[in-house]
């Protein structure tokens, strides 16, 4: 999950510490230095929201990928005849659970945008959402930003499960620890983080601009908001992942296109650990439980 941070200047007209040029040397720095300013439990800023859209989105995603995977895979026993996983199955399941679980979510991912640019409660959402659709229309406006979330994720998951399936075939680990999952999932994630930092780039750059828009348009006031939403309306200007690819490698360079890879691996890589190894250990949990369950019951049944 990704966090939009609004960087705006202070009520004192004052430009706010950490929107300053230079404050931040690298990813530990900033720990330091944000630690000290705001105190620790601002590392945790946004956990709300956050949550409200993690929770029901890995639920399905992991769902979904286990049910893909396995009626993929029975059906491709019974055509060929044999019970090994090829390793395209991982990479297809992962990929299809990436675009179902995205696609339910995605609104919201925009409800937690909107309350983390606008600091909105709860209850202030559902005005705001109102107001969204009218501008952009029901479907564009609840699933805006979309096709950028499904560039990024879907090559991302579908890596991550053929490196981890394939990992867990390398070391014949069918039934795997909770330690082997927690370092396979975290080499996988590491992996695939690297390779889908490029379009994570482009979604940040497109999570600022609208972040920009927002908290701007907070300013405005009356007509003039009304027409400049108009004029958005009839005039929409938007970027594509290409034309944003360009001009990042035009600016930076193949470093500018690959910003952020280091702190992204150190993000991604713990949080796949946890959560593969997590759901290894629940998902062989319930198994166990299910067939003590029905051999006990099969003996009582038996006893009788």
């Amino acid at each position: 999950m990704d966090h939009l941070c609004p960087c705006v200047t202070s009520s004192s007209g004052q430009t706010n510490w950490y929107h300053r040029n230079g404050q931040f040397s690298g990813t530990i720095d900033a720990f330091v230095k944000i630690s000290r300013a705001e105190g620790v439990n601002s590392l945790w800023s946004g956990l709300g929201p956050t949550l409200v859209l993690a929770i029901p989105a890995t639920v399905l995603y992991f769902v979904a990928y286990e049910q893909i995977r396995t009626r993929v895979k029975d059906f491709h026993s019974k055509q060929v005849g044999k019970t090994d996983q090829p390793f395209w199955i991982p990479l297809f399941a992962g990929a299809s659970a990436r675009v179902v679980s995205a696609s339910v979510v995605s609104p919201l991912e925009l409800i937690r945008t909107k309350m983390q640019s606008q600091k909105l409660t709860y209850f202030e959402v559902g005005g705001a959402l109102r107001s969204h659709i009218q501008v952009h229309g029901l479907i564009p406006g609840l699933w805006k930003g979309l096709g950028s979330t499904l560039l990024r994720d879907v090559p991302f998951s579908g890596i991550y499960w053929l490196n981890y399936e394939g990992l867990k075939s390398a070391f014949n680990q069918q039934t795997p620890t909770f330690g082997f999952s927690f370092g396979a999932g975290a080499i996988a994630g590491s992996i695939a983080a690297v390779c889908t930092t490029p379009f994570d780039v482009v979604k940040t750059h497109q999570q600022i601009e609208l972040g920009e828009k927002e908290l701007y348009a907070d300013l405005e006031t009356g007509s003039k908001k009304i027409a400049n939403e108009k004029n958005l309306q009839e005039k929409p200007i938007r970027k594509t992942t290409h034309s944003i690819l360009r001009q990042i490698w035009q600016q930076n360079g193949i470093s500018g296109i690959f910003t952020g890879v280091v702190p992204r691996v150190a993000k991604v890589a713990p949080a796949c650990a946890i959560m593969v190894a997590t759901f290894e250990y629940g998902k062989g949990f319930f198994e166990r439980y299910n067939a003590e369950e029905y051999y006990r019951k099969q003996r009582s049944v038996q006893l009788e």
